[in-house]
């Protein structure tokens, strides 16, 4: 018994899918600037697949196939993994970021902050 065709549109579908969407796609190529900083991209990326098909029938023995696959692809720009002078930075590029997830953020260069003021008020003593 021969292959279904319906396996070889599903095959060069996810094919063609593997093709497009790899792990850089998700963590980006870094970019090193002149000053020695580096920025790596972060993407979220998602995608949906779809086939289907149908065997007509027929009054003669050939057998007659009906069928299609599809598949789409969405990438989104994240953030920005930036790294400095030995410090790691998280600049996200979402407008409406969650509270929740801005506190956390934020926490790093509070700390920073304090850790300075501290430091400073025991230089001074």
């Amino acid at each position: 018994m021969s292959e279904h065709p319906i396996k070889d549109l599903m095959g060069v579908s996810m094919e063609k899918i593997k093709e497009m969407v790899d792990v850089n796609t998700i963590i980006g190529t870094p970019i090193q600037s002149p000053d020695g900083t580096v920025i790596i991209p972060i993407s979220k990326v998602s995608f949906g697949f779809a086939s289907g098909g149908s065997d007509l029938p027929t009054k003669n023995t050939n057998e007659l196939f009906g069928g299609g696959a599809g598949a789409g692809v969405s990438i989104q720009p994240l953030a920005f993994l930036v790294v400095s002078n030995g410090d790691v930075k998280l600049l996200q590029m979402s407008v409406d970021a969650k509270l929740p997830n801005a506190i956390v953020n934020l926490v790093p260069e509070v700390f920073d902050k304090v850790q300075g003021l501290l430091d400073k008020g025991k230089k001074e003593e």
